[in-house]
């Protein structure tokens, strides 16, 4: 099966729910203008398929850094036409585009699957996974003219303390200290450029009881150190409040994440807007305090029984999403 038969194929996660909320949103700001959808995370373009298909009124705008998927989400939606724009960017730039919309265009809603795409595990050259030997790669944007160091390349100059510090953060690895001391002694004897290498030196330095519950004794590792050669958390701790600055009053913002560190940055920025700010035992709310979005959902909305089961890799997926309900109040000078 060629990568463009896999990419028609592939059913993204909790796809109608997304849909159903964006394109509520669309309804919602489309009476005078064209709505537009921003999907921050293209990959291979089944969501945005969705959407194009779900609201003919529709334009969709997708981002995404990496070159490979750009073509093959361009192939898979060229019958959409000029309703579908590719962009090559990453997704905190979100504001910036969103500044560029034509005239008679309105930013109608913002969608982010965050992690790792199918395209990016599946291929095997990128490196993403412990599953199999590969170049240890592990960028989002691989193309010839990117700038991000490679895993191999940060693992090679990155400081004990440093890794430690990212194997604990990013992949909440309790033996990170372990992990990183072997990683610094294997590459002073032999460079570490292939996922087997990396894979065969955290599994040595974990203890054996550690290892019988909780999966692959890298698959944290691996995490951290992927979300740390693509600034991951950096960059979407700036994308989700671009992207609720950005989004037109009665716009929606959805968001797909797979892990605690994702998601606790997405109910952080939601979680601002849709709450009072206004200073506890104030008698009047001023408008500057008052909430500029509402939770379109109660909390994270998991997948169910049925899609985790038809897609085992939406098991950890939760969702949250919110409507704009009002422009932020400007205080009078």
């Amino acid at each position: 099966m060629s990568t463009q038969e896999a990419a028609e194929k592939h059913i993204p996660v909790l796809m109608e729910r997304c849909t159903q909320l964006l394109a509520e949103a669309c309804r919602t700001v489309g009476d005078a203008a064209t709505p537009v959808i921003i999907d921050a995370t293209l990959g291979m373009g089944g969501h945005t398929q969705a959407l194009l298909e779900a609201v003919p009124e529709a334009t969709v705008l997708g981002i995404d850094r990496d070159p490979q998927a750009l073509q093959i989400a361009g192939q898979r939606l060229q019958r959409f036409g000029p309703r579908f724009r590719g962009v090559r960017a990453v997704y905190d730039s979100i504001g910036e585009l969103a500044a560029q919309l034509g005239e008679n265009e309105v930013l109608a809603g913002v969608l982010f699957d965050l992690g790792v795409s199918s395209l990016q595990l599946d291929e095997v050259e990128r490196g993403f996974a412990y599953s199999y030997d590969a170049p240890l790669d592990m960028r989002m944007d691989s193309a010839v003219d990117s700038q991000d160091p490679t895993a191999a390349e940060l693992l090679a100059e990155i400081t004990e303390p440093q890794l430690k510090g990212i194997l604990s953060k990013y992949g909440e690895e309790r033996f990170s200290g372990r992990i990183a001391a072997a990683i610094v002694r294997a590459r002073d004897t032999q460079p570490l450029t292939t996922t087997a290498q990396l894979a065969a030196v955290i599994d040595s330095a974990v203890p054996a009881a550690a290892k019988r519950t909780g999966g692959h004794p890298a698959k944290r590792s691996f995490q951290a150190i992927r979300i740390a050669v693509n600034r991951e958390l950096e960059v979407l701790e700036r994308a989700i409040p671009a992207a609720l600055d950005a989004v037109a009053v009665g716009g929606a913002v959805v968001v797909l994440s797979y892990h605690s560190l994702e998601d606790r940055i997405v109910k952080r920025a939601i979680g601002a807007r849709t709450t009072s700010s206004a200073p506890a035992g104030l008698p009047v709310e001023l408008d500057e305090h008052k909430p500029t979005f509402r939770p379109l959902l109660r909390g994270a909305e998991p997948p169910s029984a049925e899609e985790i089961a038809a897609n085992p890799r939406a098991a950890s997926a939760k969702l949250r999403a919110a409507e704009k309900i009002r422009s932020m109040a400007r205080s009078t000078p």
